[in-house]
């Protein structure tokens, strides 16, 4: 059969099928910038659903887990898949290396999530709505009509760097540090954002050195309720080094941040790519809900999660021996034809919508995953207040990251209601 390899996804899928599986890496920060990853995971799951890679220049050895209920079983099995050192595929330096209670194993880290967690819970999220609301309404209306603008930059950033700041209770005027701290944070040399591991450390430890101010200003006060305030006044957490504490900065910045902002600008992707659920969507707002968790399930804003082996173990047919580096694709899994029918498709009255793997499972399911939904919820039903259409105008700039899912920048132009 003739395949049309001018159109970039019909050239992934050809080179996918034609690797041998063995050689086949998928951890190719391009994939995900093309956009092409898709055909990649898909043979793995059919093929080799818990495969090894032997080496990659950056990465090192490492088992890729692409199935539903096999990344479920990792997941939720921390006795024998440890987070330590740290969650992402790329390997800490050891001059650089930031503990934080995602990457941690239970008692110390389910002592510092408890620190924290009461930000998110359900009286401070009625505290916060009204306050998001406004917020996305003061956004929305300062965007121009008929005119092409940079989604990310305007609304995604915006809306989740303003409520990132009043978690943190930062100072209003610097809150865009705390997006470019983020960006930082998880860049590496090649993506533009950063020239080198020296410059990326550096802008790190500024970060660090500005929170250390704040700490100093919570610990001598008495204690409220913003983030760092928690993290002053915890029994866990008051006692951290400088690293400890830049580290569990890092992982409530990025957490707060990158992850909201880029399910924003991929619902507006995902409803121009499928322009039949944007008609139902504006038909019945009512299925705004559903569609933010499909967008969630979609998108999935970080794309994996690692662990480490603490013994040799059987799975799925493999033998992983102790110390190996075990990812988990979230991405793969929220597609996994097995579970989710028609996974590629955007469905914003999908059954069972929830069940997406975005968030996690067990110990380490997603502290803020309720906040990342109602951000979501209110900016889209302050938008059909205003705007009857969001029209994608030119190709999205997608991050380069196999770790970050999400976009740079993202073109459109808005028709008002």
């Amino acid at each position: 059969m003739h395949r049309d390899l001018s159109d970039p996804l019909a050239a992934a899928r050809e080179q996918a099928w034609s690797i041998p599986i063995d050689d086949l890496v998928i951890a190719d920060p391009e994939l995900f910038r093309n956009d092409t990853v898709w055909p990649y995971f898909e043979r793995l799951r059919k093929e080799a659903p818990v495969h090894y890679c032997r080496e990659h220049e950056f990465f090192g050895p490492y088992w890729s887990i692409t199935k539903y209920n096999d990344i479920m079983a990792v997941d939720t099995n921390h006795e024998v898949f440890s987070s330590e050192p740290a969650i992402t595929i790329a390997e800490p330096r050891e001059d650089f290396r930031l503990p934080m209670f995602i990457a941690m194993d239970p008692p110390k880290h389910d002592q510092q999530r408890k620190v924290v967690s009461p930000i998110v819970a359900g009286p401070n999220l009625e505290t916060l709505e009204p306050i998001i609301r406004e917020r996305a309404g003061i956004i929305l209306d300062s965007l121009p009509i008929g005119e092409t603008v940079d989604w990310v930059d305007k609304v995604s950033i915006e809306l989740t760097t303003m409520t990132l700041a009043t978690l943190f209770d930062f100072p209003w005027e610097d809150r865009r540090k705390l997006t470019r701290w983020s960006d930082v944070a998880t860049a590496s040399p090649k993506s533009g954002i950063v020239e080198s591991e020296e410059q990326r450390h550096a802008e790190l430890y500024e970060c660090g050195d500005y929170f250390q101010r704040l700490w100093n200003e919570r610990i001598n006060a008495p204690p409220k309720g913003d983030l760092i305030s928690m993290l002053a006044h915890g029994e866990a957490t008051r006692n951290m080094d400088r690293m400890e504490f830049l580290g569990n900065l890092i992982l409530l910045i990025v957490g707060g941040n990158d992850t909201t902002r880029n399910t924003i600008s991929g619902s507006v992707v995902a409803l121009n790519r499928f322009p039949e659920q944007f008609d139902k969507l504006r038909a019945n707002p009512a299925l705004i809900p559903n569609m933010v968790s499909e967008t969630i399930r979609w998108q999935t804003p970080l794309a994996h999660m690692r662990r480490r082996a603490k013994r040799d173990v059987e799975f799925g047919g493999q033998t992983i021996h102790e110390g190996d580096k075990v990812v988990m694709w979230y991405i793969s899994g929220n597609r996994d034809e097995d579970i989710i029918p028609n996974g590629d498709a955007f469905e914003i009255e999908r059954p069972n919508v929830r069940r997406h793997l975005s968030f996690g499972f067990g110990i380490h399911r997603c502290v803020g995953n309720r906040l990342a939904e109602l951000q979501l919820k209110i900016i889209w039903e302050e938008i059909f207040k205003r705007f009857s259409d969001i029209r994608v105008v030119g190709e999205p700039r997608r991050v380069l990251s196999t770790f970050v899912h999400g976009y740079e920048t993202l073109p459109v132009q808005l028709t008002a209601a």
